[in-house]
Formats: structure tokens, C-alpha cells, sequence
């Protein structure tokens, strides 16, 4: 759940946002809308408007290293914005969406091309790209994972709920493969400053997580 003061908030950071490219406030607000009742939908529990304005929070603190913020930040905006947990396609469709608006709005072909390139880095392949602003947002993506004990089980709690449809014994084999992925890595997060600061926790949190799958 997101205040009403948190929501106008993030209605003007998207309001400005979208004047840097030239598009007047009144026209600014259907596009808003639309993301607003996206992240809103019943079946979210955590790929909400909660979980942008955290990740908003992360890439402010990370600005110093991000060479091209409106396209970390429209990555923010659009990287959920189509969420259906049965699906294989969200990142591709919600790049899509962000593609269409942007295109419309007149963004350059680079700003368009590094939104894409971020939203589908969120699958987690090989194909990720080595950049700042892919590793901050990313970072901020990943930030709940080093958030404190009792916000991390909620968030655990509210990914079950996404899934409710799945069967126990399948849900535990999949989200431990996905947790146990996380654990491999060298490293959870790319940037110092998320590293430093949440690398630690987040370990703790997923061996925690893990013991209670088993």
C-alpha cells in the first residue's frame, strides 16, 4: 500500500520527468494513469507502487554513477508494467510499452535503445549489459534483498501471494532454484555503495529464506 502523499510524489517526479522531453503537464497525466492502475492490479502483491517508490529511493541515492537518469528512471516506471506471474513475456511487453510511449514523446533512439536494454536486463540472463546505469538499476531492483528481517519476509510473504495458484512442494523447488541463483554470485550487487552497504544482509536474508523452504 502507497499514502496518497507518497502517490502525489511520484506524480510529480513523472510530471517532470516528462517535461525534460518537451511534454506539457496536462498530457503527462493519462500516461500516469495508466501505470498507476498497471501496478495496482489485484493480483500484485509485490510488484507494486510501493516497490517503485523503493526503487526511486535506491537510484537517487545511486545518481552520482548513473550516466543517463531519465532512462534509469523510465526504466523504473515501465520494468513491471506488465506483470502477469503465469506469463514468460512481462519484460519484453512492459519494454514494449515503455518503447511506444517514448517513441510518441520524441526520445532519442539511444534513450529509447538503454530503457529497453535495462527493462530486459530484470530476466537475469547472460545478456546484461556492463554499464553504470544498468548496475544501479538493477541494484535498486534487487535493494529488498537487504532490506531489514521483518520487510524482508513481508516482501517473501507477498511473492507467495503473486503465486498462490502454484502448488507448495513446486512453489519451494522454484523459489529456491531462483534464491540459490542469487547465492552463486560473486556478487549480488554491482555498485559499491549497494554492495558496501547490503551485500551482507541480503546473503542473510536469502540463507534465511532458504532454511524455510526446506
Amino acid at each position: 500500500m502507497i499514502s496518497p502523499e507518497r502517490l502525489l510524489a511520484m506524480q510529480g517526479q513523472w510530471v517532470r520527468l516528462l517535461g525534460g522531453f518537451g511534454v506539457p503537464v496536462a498530457d503527462a497525466y493519462a500516461p500516469f494513469d495508466r501505470l498507476v492502475a498497471a501496478y495496482s492490479e489485484p493480483h500484485r502483491h509485490y510488484h507494486t507502487l510501493e516497490h517503485l517508490g523503493d526503487m526511486f529511493r535506491v537510484v537517487g541515492r545511486l545518481a552520482g554513477v548513473i550516466t543517463d537518469l531519465p532512462a534509469v528512471q523510465f526504466a523504473v516506471w515501465y520494468h513491471d508494467a506488465i506483470y502477469d506471474p503465469k506469463a514468460t513475456d512481462n519484460e519484453e511487453r512492459s519494454a514494449d510499452w515503455a518503447d511506444t510511449d517514448l517513441k510518441g514523446w520524441g526520445a532519442a533512439d539511444s534513450t529509447r535503445s538503454v530503457v529497453r536494454a535495462i527493462i530486459l536486463a530484470t530476466k537475469h540472463t547472460a545478456d546484461v549489459p556492463d554499464t553504470p546505469d544498468a548496475a544501479a538499476f538493477l541494484d535498486a531492483d534487487l535493494a529488498i534483498l537487504g532490506a531489514a528481517e521483518v520487510r524482508y519476509a513481508r516482501y517473501a510473504a507477498d511473492i507467495r501471494k503473486e503465486y498462490e495458484w502454484v502448488p507448495e512442494e513446486q512453489y519451494r523447488a522454484g523459489r529456491r532454484a531462483v534464491l540459490e541463483g542469487f547465492q552463486k554470485r560473486e556478487r549480488i550487487y554491482r555498485t559499491a555503495i549497494m554492495y558496501e552497504e547490503g551485500e551482507a544482509a541480503a546473503r542473510t536474508n536469502i540463507e534465511g529464506e532458504l532454511r524455510q523452504l526446506s
